[in-house]
């Protein structure tokens, strides 16, 4: 119907603002999508899942967390474990890593420990009164996240602020409540080695289940060994933070928590893991470096255990470049990195996201 006085034109230009605000607000959401996703955590679901965390909080007896500033702390050290456990095991520590974070940079360093590294196990001694050597792997199944945290500071001599473990069984859960995730698999990942636990991983998969993305972590079988595992570690974790900070996952967090209350224990506060989650949203540069500790297996004895030995040298590298993580007073542009990253670019540390990351390949 056709109105007097001009009205129909009025009412053009009042819709053509409409849309262009929509317009607008839709492309500074998209680009501002992490902050907004953070935004809306902040506003439905803070209180909520706080509260919910509290169940997965477990400090270690008889050691007591480094205190805590937060927004603006220092460098701490965290101590993650990836368990196997089924139903009232205790279980073993399958995935070891020993973490440095840096909240006011956002870097983060990874230095993954071999499950057979021979090592003293601290809390376990011979019957001369010596240390114990064994598996590192076993100083879970002796003593839990307590000796495993010990375990490691004897490693590197270093210290470790906070750990933080995952049942596998929580893993795949997690990952299947939301959707699954993206991962750049082009090539059937088969692992068949006699040794070995048997799956495949099919490749060219829009998304990937909980199970498969466990398997993606966790294959063993391609040339490069550790260090190709090491860097689907952080692949993953990229796709990880990818995934959750995207705004179609806030109704999903208060059910992911109630999983990681079954399956996740840490002594990092509520408080601290929403600031720690929130910043690591918040970014689209996130700077993760990994590493895997080097050396080589053999056995002790004839037809006795596999045991993989650490190169002293690499061990040596490793610590002093913990020891720099740790120190707040360097910047980022001061922090060592890994052989493997300086070979390839002699840059200070760059942002790796899940889309950047090179295809892995079997």
């Amino acid at each position: 119907m056709k109105l007097s006085n001009g009205q129909p034109l009025r009412n053009r230009k009042w819709l053509t603002g409409v849309i262009a605000f929509i317009i607008i607000a839709g492309i500074a959401g998209y680009l501002n999508r992490n902050a907004l996703a953070v935004w809306g955590f902040d506003v439905f679901l803070s209180n909520n899942v706080e509260k919910r965390l509290e169940q997965t909080y477990q400090p270690l007896e008889g050691r007591n967390p480094q205190p805590v500033v937060h927004k603006k702390e220092d460098p701490f050290g965290l101590l993650l474990l990836g368990v196997d456990q089924r139903d009232k095991e205790i279980g073993r520590s399958d995935t070891m890593i020993y973490t440095v974070v840096r909240p006011q940079d956002g870097a983060i360093l990874m230095i993954s420990i071999p499950r057979d590294t021979y090592t003293e196990i601290v809390g376990k001694q011979t019957s001369s009164g010596n240390l114990w050597k064994d598996k590192i792997t076993h100083a879970y199944a002796f003593g839990g996240a307590k000796m495993s945290v010990e375990t490691v500071e004897r490693l590197f001599g270093v210290r470790v602020d906070h750990y933080a473990t995952i049942n596998f069984k929580g893993f795949r859960d997690v990952i299947d409540a939301m959707g699954g995730i993206s991962l750049p698999i082009t090539e059937d990942l088969v692992n068949d080695d006699p040794d070995h636990e048997k799956f495949v991983v099919k490749a060219g998969q829009d998304v990937y289940d909980g199970n498969d993305a466990l398997n993606y972590v966790r294959y063993r079988e391609d040339a490069g060994g550790d260090m190709s595992r090491t860097g689907r570690h952080q692949i993953f974790l990229n796709a990880m933070m990818n995934k959750a900070a995207q705004v179609g996952q806030w109704g999903k967090i208060p059910g992911l928590v109630d999983i990681m209350g079954r399956n996740f224990s840490t002594d990092l506060t509520p408080e601290h893991m929403i600031d720690l989650a929130k910043s690591m949203l918040q970014s689209d540069k996130r700077t993760i470096y990994s590493h895997t500790l080097k050396g080589e297996g053999r056995r002790l004895a004839d037809h006795g255990a596999w045991y993989y030995f650490a190169d002293e040298e690499d061990l040596t590298n490793v610590k002093g470049w913990i020891d720099a993580w740790l120190d707040p007073a360097k910047t980022v542009e001061q922090l060592p990195l890994p052989d493997e990253y300086q070979t390839k670019n002699n840059k200070p540390v760059q942002s790796l996201s899940a889309s950047d990351a090179e295809t892995v390949k079997e």
